[in-house]
């Protein structure tokens, strides 16, 4: 299921071109066109799901494998050494600017605590 008015969805379509680092039958994963740290990587699922709080229930295996995917491009970018911070964003005051649900890696800088 897709929404033709979302960017990411129009990215899994291919109508919008990304800088795709991982894709398989459930995901894709794509440098960040606006990035915060130097490697900045965004794992989106196929279907379109609005945010976190959407997510039901049958989804659980879809969000356990977007968080091993970040992992597995995460290590891939070399950040396995030093680190790299795994973030999903719900809702305008948490920061997502993009209303389909997916997971942040970023590294190659220190993060502080708490963020923001």
């Amino acid at each position: 299921m897709s929404d033709q008015n979302c960017l990411f969805c129009r990215i899994v379509a291919g109508e919008v071109s990304a800088d795709s680092v991982f894709q398989d039958e459930r995901c894709i994963a794509f440098r960040d066109a606006n990035p915060q740290a130097p490697v900045h990587l965004l794992v989106v699922p196929r279907d379109h799901i609005e945010s976190l709080d959407d997510a039901a229930q049958k989804d659980e295996a879809l969000l356990g494998h977007l968080l091993r995917v970040g992992a597995r491009v995460a290590n891939e970018q070399g950040l396995f050494e030093s680190g790299y911070r795994t973030t999903i964003n719900t809702g305008a005051g948490a920061g997502q600017s993009v209303f389909h649900l997916h997971v942040h890696i970023l590294g190659g800088r220190s993060f502080t605590w708490p963020p923001g």
